[in-house]
Order: structure tokens, then C-alpha cells, then sequence
């Protein structure tokens, strides 16, 4: 009889990590687990880990997913929402579910796709992660490893955006690549509104009024912080 795989828990959130975990496992747990939208996995070259976020790090990646609607919506720009859907490879060894994933500059390859298959597909152009920190496993490597462009990282109070480099790693970036107009403390400002509001259309309200303004009325982007 085999030996159950290792198991270790991560005191910063609920968050569960296995050893010893081959691909058909992995992929099994999905399926078990598709109807929990509560639950995260992420995959990493036989290491596992099953994650249930807090209220507080759901409330800011739906927070940050709805300002990048915003954007896109405002600057005139394509966009295919990805939620926490599972971006993975087995060709790769990895796999993810990102807090909130986007497809932009190729949203229209992805019209009409039900199932995504990064075999075929683009992966997102956009992922954001919360609290990224607190994960035992290097999930920004296996983002570089799944080839998404961007990532936001939002640790506490600090949002830091983060754009894949030919040579494969992440470089942190003063300016989005998705949105060149925006950086960091920009959306963190709207953010930490955001937390404190009773009522969040009101902060949508501002961001929209704040990115019209920037804008100016010659219709050409220019924000900068």
C-alpha cells in the first residue's frame, strides 16, 4: 500500500498543499471539485495545492476584475472575461486558476469558445492575484511557464503589474501592458475606495468620471501617474 503524500498547510489563509501528485490526479480533483467555485487549485510538477480564499482577497479580485471592465469599456478596447477559469498544460506539468483572467488584445479569438484549451487557445491576456505571497507554490512561474503576458499582483495595500520578458521571467512594469495608460497606484487609489465604500457603484462612478477626465477631450489616452 502506498504512502499518502506529505501534506502542509499555510497559516496565512486556508490553504492546503499535497506532494507526490501525478497529472491524472490532478486533473480528476478539477472534475471533483468543478462545482466548488470557492476552491482553487494550482499545479505544479507533481505539487498540488487547494486553496478556499477569504471574503477580503474574493472582494478584491472582483473589485480589480470590475476596473479592468471599466477600462476596457471606456477606452473602447475588446474584452472576454475569464474569471477563475483553469489555464493549464500537460505538456507543461502546470496549471492555475487565476482570481480574475481576462483576454483583450485576443478576445476575438476566443468568440464563442465554451471550453479553453491552451493547446489551441491563447491564455489570457490579463490574470490578477491576490495576497500571491501567502501561496507556497511559485505560482508566478507557472504563469510564465502557461505564457500570460501580464499579471497583477495585489500584496495588502500594494498592487505591482508584472509583464512576461523574452527571457521567460516576470519583470515588474511602471505602466500596464494591457492598459499603457495606467499604472499600479492608479487602480490602488480606487481600490482602497473601493474597501471602505457602502456602496461600490459610487466608486465605479468616480473611476469612470477619473478615466474621462484623464482622457481629456481629444479622445487619445493619457493617464499617468
Amino acid at each position: 500500500m502506498s504512502q499518502a503524500p506529505p501534506l502542509r498547510r499555510n497559516a496565512h489563509r486556508q490553504c492546503l498543499r499535497l506532494s507526490g501528485i501525478d497529472w491524472r490526479t490532478y486533473s480528476r480533483l478539477l472534475f471533483a471539485l468543478a462545482e466548488q467555485p470557492g476552491v482553487h487549485l494550482a499545479y505544479d510538477r507533481g505539487e498540488l495545492e487547494i486553496m478556499s480564499p477569504l471574503l477580503e482577497h474574493d472582494d478584491d479580485g472582483r473589485f480589480l476584475g470590475d476596473l479592468v471592465f471599466v477600462l476596457t469599456e471606456e477606452l473602447g478596447l475588446p474584452l472576454k472575461r475569464g474569471g477563475s477559469a483553469t489555464l493549464r498544460r500537460r505538456m507543461k506539468q502546470r496549471g492555475i486558476e487565476a482570481d480574475e483572467c481576462f483576454w483583450i488584445a485576443n478576445a476575438h479569438r476566443m468568440a464563442g469558445r465554451r471550453r479553453l484549451d491552451l493547446r489551441t487557445d491563447p491564455p489570457p491576456d490579463l490574470a490578477i492575484e491576490i495576497d500571491v505571497t501567502s501561496s507556497s507554490l511559485d505560482r508566478m512561474g507557472i504563469y510564465a511557464a502557461l505564457r500570460v503576458p501580464e499579471v497583477w499582483r495585489l500584496e495588502g495595500n500594494t498592487l505591482s503589474f508584472h509583464v512576461l520578458g523574452q527571457d521567460g521571467k516576470y519583470v515588474s512594469v511602471a505602466h500596464s501592458q494591457a492598459f499603457p495608460q495606467i499604472a499600479p497606484a492608479d487602480l490602488a487609489s480606487f481600490l482602497l475606495e473601493g474597501r471602505k465604500a457602502g456602496d461600490e457603484n459610487v466608486v465605479m462612478r468616480d473611476f469612470r468620471e477619473w478615466i474621462r477626465h484623464r482622457r481629456g477631450t481629444g479622445g487619445s489616452p493619457a493617464i499617468k501617474s
